[in-house]
């Protein structure tokens, strides 16, 4: 005979079970600029992080959805103490490093200075955090994207980071794929478990989506590449925002093959 106490006790447990909040295991992520376009991306509950290019998610985010601060660059050096405190103990798992520091345009960093800065001022949070490197572009130049990375984690070799983010803006999915195996070779190189690609679309879409047929087909392609990629453990398409994937707030066609 089953005792009352047992019953109950597994009547609680499930009844917890059943409450708890479902987070997915998807590797899709939201980039957003207005945490307001957030919800329309997650609602399926198959986008399960977000990310905003800043230290600080600016509002609610959905349950369920991990939010990942990012140190941009120096401009954010002054207020990068209490806003990281801050929002790692609100849960973040991970941090991600400089935006695009092999540009002139973005972050704009020599890569031993990128190290050394890393180390200041992330590597600190590694026993709190998972850490990221700086997301470089697709640039083949000399001194950008995966060369600027390889010098980078030459002189960083010390910074306890877990995983290597990339940026492609490309023009087809055979592109794509070429430089996405580059980045994990380059991963694999420096014995970094995870790839991130936290942006990527279209050259041809950088403003807003031209052809949404051509870009929903592009958008398919991907993402059964990136989920058949064990090496790959994230990825945000470009991005959370109107003529992206939203039209007037709500998922476009691209959205929809995106977020379901």
């Amino acid at each position: 005979m089953v005792s009352f106490t047992k019953l109950f006790t597994a009547g609680l447990m499930a009844t917890s079970a059943l409450a708890a909040p479902k987070r997915s295991t998807s590797k899709r992520g939201a980039a957003y600029n207005d945490i307001s376009t957030v919800p329309a991306m997650t609602s399926s509950g198959n986008v399960a992080w977000a990310y905003n290019w800043a230290m600080s998610l600016s509002g609610s985010m959905p349950t369920g959805v991990d939010f990942v601060p990012m140190l941009w660059g120096a401009r954010d050096f002054g207020g990068w103490v209490a806003a990281i405190e801050t929002t790692l103990s609100s849960g973040s798992e991970y941090i991600l490093g400089f935006n695009e520091p092999d540009m002139a345009s973005q972050a704009n960093m020599a890569a031993s200075d990128a190290a050394s800065y890393y180390q200041n001022y992330i590597t600190p949070y590694a026993g709190q955090a998972k850490l990221i490197s700086p997301a470089v572009s697709s640039s083949t130049n000399d001194g950008q994207g995966l060369s600027w990375m390889n010098s980078f984690l030459s002189a960083c070799s010390s910074c306890q980071l877990t995983g290597l983010a990339v940026h492609w803006y490309g023009n087809n999915i055979d592109e794509f794929k070429t430089f996405v195996q580059q980045a994990i070779d380059t991963a694999s190189t420096y014995s970094l478990s995870e790839v991130w690609i936290t942006e990527f679309a279209l050259a041809a879409d950088v403003g807003g989506i031209v052809d949404q047929a051509t870009t929903n087909s592009f958008v398919t392609d991907a993402m059964a590449y990136l989920d058949n990629e064990a090496a790959v453990t994230r990825y945000s398409y470009f991005m959370s925002a109107d003529n992206y994937l939203l039209s007037n707030g709500a998922l476009n066609s691209v959205g929809e093959t995106y977020c379901n």
